[in-house]
């Protein structure tokens, strides 16, 4: 048997477990490792709450983990319980499906203020990641502001703007859905640099915006180009920058609104000891695109300012990285012999939660030609790893320890919702009695 070793189990992990799998059919055994008891990393952490039909992936995944030969090996941190020098011991390769889970750093005056936040904090304080379940973003003023121009930044604007019962059958952690209920936030601004043709807001998302109950979308007319500079656009963004249109032509009749602030761009963060205001420049775009600052600079106020221009890889020690792109340096997803990454630890944050299953496949296939079915049996695997961890006092967790999880989560789940999640790791371990 070939031993596999996959660490992290977000879509990127498994679509490369499933690809591993088929390639060598019965032949090998593929551990999903991960630092927590819960699969799915984006899927659960990442995910807005109130959209259930994209988590329903995870049941592609459940048949994955159900398949001969795939295990989950949970509450394990690899780089700390066990180095990946170790892990090669123990298997004939390695694949790094680790994500991209830190934000990146706007490096401007004042973004570390407290009010100011990350999006993947943000994101993992209402989706109840364990690492952000104490946030405590500050909801108590009339305006919050959001920098970037992307899905996520759609994410966390409208979750800012909801209603309580807007959240029925989303999975937000009650923690967030009491604190947000309870909000003043009247104004969300979406602050980008550029103007609505560089925007990477997809159709479906902006759409939604229309619909919600109490907040209304609201761009200025004059930041857009003639109509006819539109047609060159590829069909998705010539979508959105309809809907952006449309907003632009409604009439005020919400007690809430979220404001697109285009040609804008952040030089600092105000306030006194904490967040108060956004200084902005204006901004042009030249022949190729890019903004360029005017020199013209005006406030935002915002005592919530949520971040949310890109994510990086967390560096693993012994592993070369790629401290530019935020992710670890390889050529087609090789990092080095019988190493590999895939998902966004190999590209970047890029692409949806689709666009991994290609990439895990294309790496499954280098490593089958590498590495072919048959070979001496020498590695140990997930017996080798397992002996190792108990030594070191890690408790290790499996798939039926996360179908007990999500038996307790549901259960406890409030009307209408499909579960209310555990936010603290010793809560996990506390439904499985450990």
């Amino acid at each position: 048997m070939r031993h596999f070793a996959v660490v992290g189990s977000g879509p990127a992990g498994f679509y490369t477990a499933e690809a591993l799998a088929k390639a060598y059919e019965d032949q090998a055994r593929i551990d999903i490792i991960d630092r927590y008891s819960v699969p799915y990393g984006l899927i659960r952490f990442g995910v807005a709450p109130d959209h259930q039909s994209l988590k329903a992936v995870a049941k592609r995944y459940d048949k994955v983990a159900d398949g001969s030969g795939v295990d989950f090996i949970g509450n394990v941190t690899v780089g700390s319980d066990v180095a990946v020098a170790e892990l090669l011991d123990l298997y004939d390769a390695v694949i790094l499906a680790t994500g991209a889970p830190h934000d990146r750093k706007l490096g401007i005056p004042g973004e570390d203020l407290p009010g100011v936040v990350g999006s993947a904090e943000f994101v993992g304080w209402y989706n109840g990641h364990p690492d952000f379940a104490d946030l405590d973003p500050p909801l108590g003023g009339q305006s919050a502001a959001v920098i970037g121009v992307g899905n996520v930044a759609l994410d966390c604007a409208r979750i800012l703007s909801k209603t309580r019962h807007e959240f029925e059958g989303s999975d937000i952690v009650g923690h967030a859905l009491d604190a947000l209920e309870n909000s003043a936030i009247k104004t969300v601004t979406i602050v980008g640099r550029r103007g609505p043709h560089q925007i990477a807001m997809t159709p479906k998302e902006l759409g939604e915006l229309a619909h919600l109950e109490v907040a209304l979308p609201v761009i200025e007319p004059a930041d857009f180009p003639p109509l006819e500079a539109d047609e060159p656009l590829d069909p998705g963004l010539r979508k959105s920058v309809g809907l952006l249109r449309g907003f632009a032509a409604l009439e005020a009749s919400k007690p809430k609104s979220i404001v697109f602030d285009f040609f804008a761009k952040p030089v600092a963060i105000e306030g006194a000891g904490k967040a108060e205001q956004i200084i902005v420049e204006r901004t042009r775009l030249d022949d190729n695109g890019a903004a360029l600052g005017t020199g013209e600079t005006y406030a935002v106020p915002a005592s919530l300012v949520v971040t949310a221009i890109g994510y990086s890889t967390p560096p693993i020690d012994g592993v070369p990285y790629d401290d530019r792109g935020g992710k670890f340096l390889n050529a087609s997803g090789k990092i080095d012999d019988r190493l590999y990454c895939v998902g966004w630890a190999r590209r970047g944050p890029s692409g949806t939660i689709g666009t991994n299953r290609p990439d895990g496949y294309e790496v499954a296939e280098q490593i089958a030609a590498a590495i072919p079915p048959g070979g001496s049996g020498a590695r140990k695997g997930a017996e080798g790893l397992k002996a190792l961890l108990g030594g070191r006092g890690v408790m290790v967790t499996d798939y039926e320890d996360w179908r007990r999880i999500e038996e307790t989560e549901a259960a406890n789940a409030r009307p209408g919702s499909p579960r209310e999640k555990f936010v603290r790791v010793d809560h996990w371990l506390g439904a499985l009695d450990r």
